[in-house]
């Protein structure tokens, strides 16, 4: 029996670049993955109706052993208003800018029928933060089941 033996002689040169086109390869199919990949969490567009069962809902803030409820009042296709109950003079005196961003996002959000690209002062963004997350809570205890 004869056997023929076989050298295969490879080029560190060409072992190199061909891992290097290998791995940007592999990089540049995951990068078209990621971004051409459908998103998950659309966020509705202004034509489409939000429909909501008529009533008034609240969400509790806790200040200081002091509750506060960011109170939202919704027809069955708007929201109406959205106040702060109760707001007592304790409140007001620890926390001054509560008052006024409270209405300046209920201006905002009854113009807009929506808590999203809401714009509000540096000075009471954490406040307004606070507000529009009780209010979002709030929105959707309101949302009509279909």
């Amino acid at each position: 029996m004869s056997s023929k033996t076989k050298i295969v002689v490879l080029r560190m040169k060409e072992i190199i670049y061909t891992a290097i086109f290998v791995g940007l390869g592999i990089l540049l199919i995951t990068l078209f993955l990621v971004m051409f990949r459908p998103k998950k969490d659309s966020v509705p567009t202004s034509g489409d109706a939000v429909h909501y069962v008529p009533g008034v809902y609240t969400s509790a803030i806790t200040l200081n052993n002091q509750d506060i409820n960011v109170q939202v009042t919704v027809d069955s296709g708007k929201i109406a208003s959205v106040n702060l109950v109760p707001l007592s003079e304790a409140v007001t005196t620890m926390y001054p800018l509560m008052q006024p961003a409270m209405e300046n996002l209920s201006e905002q959000i009854v113009k807009n029928q929506s808590t999203k690209n809401m714009s509000y002062p540096t000075e009471s963004r954490y406040t307004s933060g606070v507000l529009l997350k009780a209010v979002d809570q709030a929105l959707t205890k309101a949302v009509k089941a279909e």
